[in-house]
């Protein structure tokens, strides 16, 4: 799974990043210029929420065009590609992103994300590992960084990244998540259903677990919990009857995948 947890700037970072750049080489921005600018951004906000990537990466490019040295729009375009799936293009934008503002994590972040989405796990690994050289706290580097050794078959090494993701940020749900399925990869199955079960009771309508929970409690010969579990997983969000989806998408573990799959081929 591209975890693109869309690192949106505010429109404050958006027109902050780059201003002494901004400043020595576009000198006579204008008031008018900054509206306009400000405008654009708010109109691919707006177009992201609605999940229309292609609209939000129009507006992108126009601010860009507008304001060539900010590296906030660049990587925000970047974002809108990378929801597009035209990772290459992307990874250009970060590139650029990062060339204007080396210091600022959310470019090395979502270029590792799109790195990982070409499923280049030790580029993926450099960019979070950098990310936690700029900000040794970064949850969501440790996060993603996990959900790269995974892709490279290392649960164990993984587990460990999440659990340090979940230490800096007890409820950033999805950490908790891949380190509940991690652990049910690695033979841990009761304490991985445990995690989940609680993961579900405080995050209910948190879809990811409930399917998760139903694929275990399935193999577990628990039909009913099963069964409650996917009702509400499938009506939160039904890409979890597509098997693919969830395996080479969501990146679930190989065990959860083949727990699920048997029991979709009994509904």
């Amino acid at each position: 799974m591209i975890k693109l947890i869309g690192i949106f700037l505010s429109l404050l970072l958006v027109f902050g990043w780059a201003t002494p750049v901004m400043a020595q080489s576009q000198p006579h921005i204008t008031q008018e210029q900054l509206k306009q600018g400000d405008e654009w951004a708010n109109q691919a906000f707006t177009a992201t929420n609605q999940g229309d990537f292609a609209t939000a990466e129009t507006y992108w490019t126009k601010i860009i065009e507008q304001f060539p040295t900010n590296a906030g729009a660049w990587s925000n375009r970047g974002n809108s590609r990378v929801s597009q799936n035209k990772l290459q293009e992307a990874i250009a934008d970060y590139n650029k992103a990062i060339e204007l503002a080396p210091n600022v994590t959310d470019p090395y972040l979502n270029r590792g994300a799109a790195l990982e989405g070409m499923g280049k796990w030790d580029d993926a690994i450099a960019d979070y590992n950098h990310v936690l050289e700029l900000d040794p706290n970064d949850a969501m580097a440790y996060n993603n960084r996990g959900n790269a050794k995974t892709g490279l078959g290392k649960w164990e090494d993984a587990i460990a990244d999440y659990k340090k993701s979940n230490e800096i940020a007890p409820n950033f749900a999805f950490a908790r998540a891949n380190y509940a399925l991690a652990l049910y990869e690695t033979g841990q199955k009761e304490q991985a259903i445990r995690e989940m079960r609680n993961i579900a009771r405080k995050y209910s309508k948190f879809a990811d677990v409930r399917a998760a929970l139903t694929a275990a409690y399935w193999v577990n010969g628990e039909q009913g919990e099963a069964e409650s579990n996917w009702v509400a997983a499938y009506g939160l969000d039904s890409r979890y009857k597509d098997i693919d989806w969830v395996k080479n998408i969501r990146r679930w573990p190989p065990s959860l995948v083949t727990a699920l799959d048997k029991f979709l081929k009994i509904q």
